[in-house]
């Protein structure tokens, strides 16, 4: 193994540093410092090639004496087994697959319907299919990378691809992306938890109680429920949240299955009249043909269907998770969390298309952008609907250490690069992050705006462009000639990127434009 290779190697030659002994990519100082945690006592970090400092035992805590920039190293006998020496991973298989589903599962099933209601069932269901099956290989591409160098971590994949401006690029495009996503979960909690309380307590004419005012909850929200869960110092133990978030939705789905079959077509708006009894209300007009506005359209093109296109084509983004669960995984192999993936996107497939078939069933034209609002036109104080708001707030906050996670990581790659674990760094980005984001949701709520266009840039980056052209960069042509099928592959995959950013971006600057909110539905 590498622990066989002399220290001096990294010193006397810098041009060979990127070669261990079996040929594999490697990055200058990383196993050295590795083996060299900082004195105890002392204070301050190990000089990178020094060996002194080095301790000649494991200690039980192996990962707390290792660099942010995890690492494995294959096996010197057989390129094809991959020996991980960095980090002993004990998250189980669920546990990952309830954290990287949490991952995928955002606000954006709730803007479902609205999406299938302008694009069709069918047509849906073909958008959704290529969606989820593009998402899936492009995390094989980067588990595939992460064999072939060693490293599992995307900012480091970046740095073997283009040296240290890859590296920048990918951190910068994770922590943009889900900082984006954390503060429109919160976005969601800050104005969807008054109204739940509200409802619950009947208060028709709010007199300024502190209980209903949004800032107010998102800021205990944050404190007693977010922070605690982000300083866990490993994902996988936020499996369980991960599970009981995913439960939510699972009775969201539940709910909206139920309610589809006992709510009439057409409904009855509550707000214009509410004395009209429910069962009077018929799908058939009165020559007793069906109701034209209750008949679900198979394939539907209008104004609206071009914006459902970027809402489907991010709706399994949960990229920059992937390797560090990947990283905490028990026993971990590459088929093992391709696994992990896989079932993770196909659970989400099926809850995305029945949540979106059986919300626009309910609504068919009239769905709204939100669905749950759709529910709350005929009754506010339906108490079903309650409990599944309360759900859906449980899931989105739940979901937000989860994405804290990567974006620490990003920021310990590009700023600590060879630091071992410290937990007063640990717990100081987390509170700047958080404390951030709340500012962010606050007092500036319309900068949501801009982080749409944010994620129309590094989703796109992190999904398809990024993994293709690192890809490009880090196999040798001698392995794989460009006229081979997996770079033809990662060429095509990298064109798919660049359109869908190029298609995101125009839709929102046309709906800036025309002063409308259409593209904001979908986050």
């Amino acid at each position: 193994m590498s622990e066989d290779k002399p220290a001096d190697t990294a010193e006397t030659a810098p041009a060979e540093a990127n070669a261990i002994p079996n040929g594999k990519g490697h990055d200058p100082g990383e196993e050295i410092s590795a083996k060299t945690p900082p004195a105890e006592g002392g204070g301050k970090e190990t000089v990178p090639n020094s060996t002194q400092n080095a301790s000649p035992h494991r200690t039980e805590n192996a990962e707390a004496n290792l660099p942010e920039g995890q690492e494995f190293l294959s096996g010197v006998g057989d390129k094809k087994t991959t020996h991980f020496t960095d980090f002993e991973g004990k998250t189980s298989f669920g546990m990952s697959v309830f954290n990287l589903g949490n991952a995928i599962m955002g606000s954006g099933i709730l803007g479902l319907a609205y999406a299938m209601a302008n694009t069709g069932v069918v047509l849906f269901l073909v958008l959704l299919t290529v969606v989820a099956v593009l998402s899936s290989y492009s995390i094989h591409i980067l588990l595939k990378l992460s064999g072939i160098v060693g490293i599992r971590a995307y900012e480091q994949l970046g740095y073997r691809a283009f040296g240290t401006p890859g590296k920048m690029a990918a951190g910068i495009a994770i922590t943009l992306q889900n900082i984006g996503a954390m503060s429109s979960y919160l976005y969601i909690v800050k104005y969807e938890f008054p109204l739940v309380i509200q409802a619950f307590l009947r208060v028709d004419k709010p007199a300024g109680e502190w209980y209903l005012n949004g800032n107010y909850l998102v800021m205990i929200v944050s404190v007693a429920i977010i922070f605690p869960l982000a300083l866990m110092k490993q994902l996988g133990y936020l499996g369980y949240t991960s599970g009981f978030s995913l439960s939510c939705m699972v009775f969201f789905l539940i709910s909206v299955i139920y309610k589809k079959f006992n709510t009439p077509c057409p409904f009855s708006d509550f707000a214009f009249n509410s004395t009209v009894s429910m069962l009077n209300v018929s799908a058939m007009d009165p020559d007793g043909n069906p109701d034209p506005s209750c008949i679900p359209k198979m394939a539907n093109l209008n104004s609206q269907t071009a914006y459902t296109i970027p809402i489907l084509a991010f709706a399994f983004v949960c990229h920059p998770e992937v390797l560090p669960i990947y990283t905490e995984l028990r026993n971990p192999t590459k088929k093992k969390m391709q696994h992990v993936a896989n079932i993770s996107i196909a659970v989400m497939y099926c809850m995305y298309f029945l949540a979106a078939l059986f919300g626009y069933l309910t609504f068919y034209g009239e769905v709204e952008a939100e669905l749950l609002h759709t529910y709350s036109r005929i009754d506010p104080y339906d108490s079903l609907i309650l409990c599944v708001r309360v759900a859906v707030l449980t899931a989105v906050t739940l979901t937000v250490p989860i994405v804290l996670f990567p974006v620490r990581r990003a920021i310990n790659q590009m700023a600590f690069p060879n630091k071992t674990f410290n937990w007063p760094r640990h717990i100081a980005i987390a509170v700047v992050l958080l404390t951030f984001i709340n500012l962010l949701v606050i007092f500036a709520p319309n900068i949501l705006g801009i982080f749409g266009i944010i994620g129309a840039t590094s989703a796109p980056c992190l999904i398809f462009i990024f993994p293709a052209v690192f890809y490009l960069r880090i196999v040798p042509k001698e392995e794989e000639p460009m006229t081979s099928f997996p770079k033809v592959m990662a060429v095509c995959f990298a064109t798919i990127g660049v359109l869908f950013m190029i298609m995101s971006l125009s839709f929102i600057i046309m709906d800036w434009t025309s002063g409308s909110s259409n593209a904001s539905s979908g986050h």
